[in-house]
């Protein structure tokens, strides 16, 4: 009876924390988390700031921000064109992020940033968009033929609210396929689409459309190293009366480091971008992830 009573005792508590594991798992909730990123952007004159972008698009923000200063521009008598002057800013990404399970991730925060003009220095640092998003695997490699195919949506809007206010979206459709059970290295190819609308019809903006090819690699150490090559089509755009920024079509590349955990969680990141549109425009991005809940 003894030895019974004990089996049994023993074998409920293995069922016990069986079950635990199992309603920890199927909760749902794996990462909570600050996905927190600064970026830095030099655009020359004569440029507009387009290019491979992720969660608030720091570099459609850029765009937008230099095309609402033109906007707000008297046009000059005899200038011919109006082009978009040089432009260095900074801004901070703060997007709340959820990844429910490994095939889905929500997110929504704001981006606060500063510009710097060479008559009056650095401007103030100041919220200038919301954004909200997602990023689903529509459907996973798992050591098939048919590569892992991510779909990234994001909608931002720009504020305060005025005649200028934008709203931009922008969707992302990846494919990796991996050359190794653990997905350690693999090849990359993609389309990135930005569509944006402006509050006042005597402006237009443009499609931006983005193709590229890349790959990656991950070391035993879990440091990710990525690599995007691929050209951008900028449709124009029209600014009240004035003659039209000309659409181009440019090369761009996008390099990515990270750190990763071993549960291919990231802990660290930077990337670094160079897109002709027409001329070169840097940007430089630090990624500090901040979790309160971590797979």
């Amino acid at each position: 009876m003894t030895v019974l009573m004990g089996g049994s005792a023993i074998a409920k508590d293995q069922k016990g924390g069986d079950e635990d594991d199992k309603d920890t798992s199927s909760s749902g909730l794996a990462n909570l988390y600050i996905d927190f990123r600064t970026n830095y952007a030099y655009v020359p004159g004569g440029s507009l700031s387009t290019g491979l972008g992720d969660g608030s698009l720091f570099a459609t923000l850029s765009q937008l921000a230099t095309l609402r200063k033109l906007l707000g521009r008297p046009a000059l008598p005899g200038r011919p064109q109006l082009s978009a002057p040089t432009n260095q800013g900074v801004g901070v990404d703060v997007p709340l992020t959820v990844d429910l399970g490994e095939a889905l991730s929500l997110y929504g925060g704001f981006t606060g940033s500063a510009s710097y003009k060479s008559a009056s220095g650095w401007s103030d640092l100041a919220v200038t968009s919301w954004f909200l998003g997602f990023q689903a695997d529509v459907y996973r490699q798992n050591g098939g033929a048919i590569p892992t195919l991510t779909l990234q949506s994001t909608l931002t809007r720009s504020v305060p609210d005025s005649l200028l206010a934008t709203t931009s979206f922008n969707t992302v459709v990846e494919a990796k396929y991996a050359l190794d059970p653990d997905e350690m290295r693999g090849w990359l190819a993609g389309v990135q689409y930005t569509h944006v609308e402006i509050d006042s019809a005597l402006a237009r903006v443009g499609d931006t459309t983005a193709g590229y090819l890349g790959g990656f690699y991950q070391w035993d150490n879990n440091w990710k190293v990525s690599a995007r090559v691929g050209l951008q089509s900028f449709a124009g755009a029209q600014l009240l009366a004035v003659a039209p920024i000309a659409s181009y079509t440019q090369p761009l590349v996008r390099l990515d480091l990270d750190r990763m955990d071993d549960d291919d969680n990231r802990l660290f990141g930077v990337t670094a971008q160079i897109a002709w549109a027409p001329k070169p425009v840097y940007q430089l991005t630090v990624r500090t992830p901040l979790y309160a809940i971590k797979d």
